[in-house]
């Protein structure tokens, strides 16, 4: 078997709108299309001996078992990887459950879609899948637990922390998008300037000033006694003589901990002796210069988390520890504790596994222990000086039981520090009584508290802490979303991508939108070239200065990772025609439509999706769609409009008399007349009056006003700078060039309409192919251009994607000939050289048409040469 690709999906894809991340793997299984899994000798037996638990996968039988049955019966093995691949996730940790096998369009060649939870995880599974599959056909010996305990470490490497992830899914929970901004803890929440950050528990809205107070222990430590705050006493040692000053001062026990430390790290409790003290000095000098020499506070640890100065929870937390039962070794009590179901590899379960360290092994030596030691049975041994759940510490929720006094004294706390997010550490017989009366004292204030002790307590009742997070980011009212317009088709979807953005900002917008030509924020270019995958997408939704976002959606970016966002308030599907069949798996046109539709399938429900009533694949989608359907057309008879309309529904035609109209039921709008919208050349560019019904009906139904629409599209020119590549006209003093993109046939046709409307001597097209196009899909669009052009010119684009520039123009040539046997054809490669060429021998009244590849050399290269001609007209009226 071989891979010959792995795609990760993170968002709506062609495979599943609701499902999001999954892998997509296409698998050659070769000479295994013959071998079933009941023609294999013994594969049953041995998939049943390896993973016993992939018992619980229903398949299509839809009961336990039902996966087994299938193997037994026979099955194939790009289907068997699939489940391999979710299984070995799930006994790692990460629950997953979606995966389909789906022929790839010939023998043996299959697509393996499969769920992940971590994408580097789900990548690894892929693989590992397809190696497991391989031992169990050859019946070799395969160490399954290496591959589970890889997918592990690379699980707790990539996902977020407890903390962030509660936020993150309180979030999702409430329809909130978010995107990861790093491999770590960073995350935004919402899009444009309604987004918030958070890391870790730090949130966009807490003070930095507050956080430096927190990790500033001494500081903290003042501002609280000068406020009345029981802390213990204490004082700040830089070295053995300064350790024994405040030994003296102080008295035993003692604990020294890092001046800026956490999550316990250097910190030393329950010093009695100058030994001690001495080391504790010098663990805590690994983190930090200066040490905090306080008080061993003698009780409970308990840490209360604050959140928008609202007390929110209460734990009591337990360092890692064992009891011995007077039989088995220090070793041993280890072991047999970790078994416990509840514990788990780093956060992957309610405790962590408890592992030994350099801690461990220090309480033992102070101790006088091994960890051979058998202790007298009965008595329990703390194994980490500090009660952290990551080093496989407890936590027992007592929310409920916090004394009124100290509730206020949290609260009171998280406001002198400034934290809106704070968890405060206190040392106390009990948190039901106030602690100024029983003994107990505030030992930290942290910012970017662990929420894993609240949302996941060894014991007590869980707390939705994560909720009051989102609370205070984003109060009743208040929203986390900017609208969406989503562009999709074939041919059109950038003009109307770029007309719709000009109407949103006419109304005063700050609208960011993405472009085959690049992305653009408020008008400025941010990046050029291809730019209508899902990362561009997500830079605009990033961006915090946009508050509408009008994104072009392309078959590449949805085919090779999903959509950049999860759902759209609005989707125009411009058409659906022959472009890239037979690549990656889509070698049809009905295929072809399933991608284009994902971006309409993605509407809210009270969104609207706009669809082209003249498009047969297109008017299709509405059977798939969950929100509300609007359709334009060219006919104003077409039957699929009037159905429409007859029952309530709104529409945009291009009625008899040329206007464009918005149809709501059985009243007619008239927006205006093509004449005086420049983008549809007084009408004769029938495919871009198709884009603007499409680009109206969009901002209608998100409620813009006639007048508003009406003006943009009047001051909406085709140019370079505002339509760069689309029908971009130069008038020279004896001809005119027309520059355009049109790169299929179905374009090539648009444009072929509108150059046959126009009078001219002569009509000159520089055409080119496309190497990775079906052959009959380069015949076509030179069967297109020969239809129009009395003169070709062929050229050929920078990549030639596959084939060889000798097959590409041959099967030009063919088209042009098929439709035209004496049309004049020349051959010039490069693009420059052609434009040239066309130019320096157009004849007067001629006029040219570039089918361009690369846009802005080509625009520059026109405009550069009617500057020279220009100049050349001025020095010679100078010396008439």
């Amino acid at each position: 078997m071989e891979i010959l690709d792995i795609k990760v999906t993170n968002g709506p894809n062609y495979w599943s709108v609701k499902r999001h991340k999954l892998v997509v793997m296409l698998l050659d299984i070769g000479e295994l299309e013959q071998r079933p899994t009941n023609k294999i000798p013994g594969f049953s037996d041995r998939i049943q001996a390896l993973l016993p638990t992939m018992y619980s996968h229903r398949c299509s039988e839809g009961v336990e078992g039902g996966f087994w049955k299938r193997v037994i019966e026979g099955t194939w093995m790009g289907h068997v990887i699939e489940h391999i691949a979710l299984e070995i996730q799930t006994l790692a940790g990460m629950e997953v459950g979606f995966g389909r096998t789906r022929d790839a369009g010939r023998e043996g060649l299959y697509h393996v879609v499969f769920s992940y939870y971590e994408a580097k995880a789900g990548v690894y599974a892929a693989k590992a899948a397809v190696r497991i599959a391989e031992a169990l056909i050859d019946s070799e010996t395969y160490d399954l637990e290496y591959d589970i305990q890889k997918l592990r470490e690379i699980r707790e490497e990539e996902r977020l922390g407890p903390s962030t992830g509660s936020i993150v899914e309180e979030a999702i929970r409430r329809k909130i998008p978010y995107i990861r901004l790093n491999r770590h803890s960073l995350v935004q929440l919402g899009y444009g300037i309604n987004q918030k950050r958070v890391r870790a528990t730090i949130a966009s809205t807490t003070g930095s000033i507050a956080v430096e107070i927190a990790c500033d222990k001494e500081e903290t430590k003042n501002l609280l006694e000068a406020a009345q705050i029981p802390v213990p006493k204490g004082t700040i040692v830089y070295d053995d003589i300064e350790l024994e000053r405040a030994i003296n001062k102080i008295g035993y026990p003692l604990v020294t901990k890092p001046i800026d430390g956490n999550h316990g790290k250097g910190a030393t409790t329950g010093i009695n002796n100058w030994d001690d003290a001495v080391r504790g000095l010098q663990a805590a000098k690994k983190y930090s210069r200066g040490v905090i020499c306080e008080k061993f506070i003698k009780g409970l640890d308990h840490r209360i988390l604050v959140i928008n100065y609202r007390f929110v929870a209460a734990a009591l937390r337990t360092p890692a520890a064992i009891t011995s039962d007077g039989v088995h070794s220090i070793q041993e009590l280890i072991d047999i504790t970790n078994k416990d179901p509840r514990r788990g590899y780093g956060h992957e379960k309610v405790l962590t596994s408890i592992k030994i360290d350099d801690f461990t092994m220090n309480i033992l030596t102070e101790k006088g222990l091994t960890l051979d030691s058998i202790l007298p049975k009965g008595q329990e041994l703390w194994l980490k000086p500090t009660a952290n759940l990551s080093t496989g510490g407890t936590a027992t929720d007592v929310t409920d039981l916090v004394h009124p006094a100290n509730v206020f004294m949290a609260e009171r706390i998280a406001k002198i520090i400034g934290l809106d997010i704070c968890g405060i550490d206190i040392m106390a017989p009990d948190l039901s009584t106030p602690i100024t009366e029983n003994g107990g004292a505030v030992l930290e204030v942290n910012a970017a508290p662990g929420f894993r002790m609240h949302i996941e307590p060894t014991e007590g009742i869980p707390r939705n802490v994560a909720e009051p997070v989102i609370d205070m980011l984003y109060p009743p009212g208040a929203t986390a979303r900017i609208p969406i317009i989503a562009v999709s088709g074939t041919n059109g979807k950038t003009t109307t991508t770029r007309l719709i953005a000009h109407i949103v900002k006419q109304m005063g917008h700050k609208v960011g939108y993405t472009t085959t030509d690049g992305i653009y924020i408020q008008n400025r270019l941010m990046m050029s070239g291809d730019c209508t995958g899902p990362v561009s997408a997500e830079f605009v939704l990033k961006d915090p200065t946009v508050d509408f976002a009008v994104l072009e959606c392309a078959r590449g970016g949805i085919l090779r990772a999903g959509l950049g966002f999860h759902n759209c308030d609005v989707a125009v599907v411009t058409n659906v025609a022959a472009d890239h069949l037979g690549l990656q798996g889509i070698d049809s046109l009905e295929k072809l439509a399933r991608v284009k539709s994902v971006a309409a399938r993605t509407v809210f429900p009270n969104g609207y999706a706009i669809l082209n009533a003249d498009d047969d694949l297109v008017y299709g989608m509405k059977e798939d769609v969950h929100c509300n359907v609007a359709l334009f057309s060219m006919d104003p008879e077409n039957p699929r409009i009037r159905a429409h309309c007859a029952e309530g529904g709104i529409a945009a035609v291009y009625d008899k008399d040329h206007y464009l109209c918005i149809m709501k039921g059985t009243w007619k709008i008239r927006v205006e007349k093509a004449a005086n919208i420049p983008l549809t050349f007084n009408g004769k560019a029938e495919f871009n009056v198709a884009n603007t019904l499409g680009a109206i009906l969009a901002c209608f139904v998100r409620d813009f006003k006639i007048e508003d629409i009406r003006q943009a599209l009047q001051t909406f020119v085709p140019s370079p700078a505002q339509t760069p590549g689309r029908l971009n006209m130069f008038q020279f003093k004896n001809y005119t060039v027309m520059l355009d993109y049109a790169h299929n046939a179905h374009g090539m046709h648009a444009i072929g309409k509108l150059v046959s409307k126009i009078d001219a001597g002569k009509k000159v097209g520089i055409i080119a192919g496309v190497g990775d196009r079906r052959d009959e899909d380069t015949i076509e669009l030179a069967e297109e251009a020969a239809k129009v052009f009395d003169e070709i010119i062929i050229r050929q684009d920078k990549n030639l994607r596959g084939k060889t520039d000798r097959e590409i123009i041959d099967l030009l040539t063919i088209g042009i000939k098929n439709i035209k046997p004496d049309c004049v054809i020349h051959v010039i490669p490069k693009e420059s050289e052609a434009i040239d060429f066309a130019i320096k021998h157009a004849e007067k009244d001629s006029f040219i048409t570039i089918i361009s590849d690369v846009v802005p050399d080509a625009l520059e290269q026109v405009k550069k040469l009617r500057e020279d001609e220009e100049e050349s007209f001025g020095r010679e009226a100078a010396r008439a």
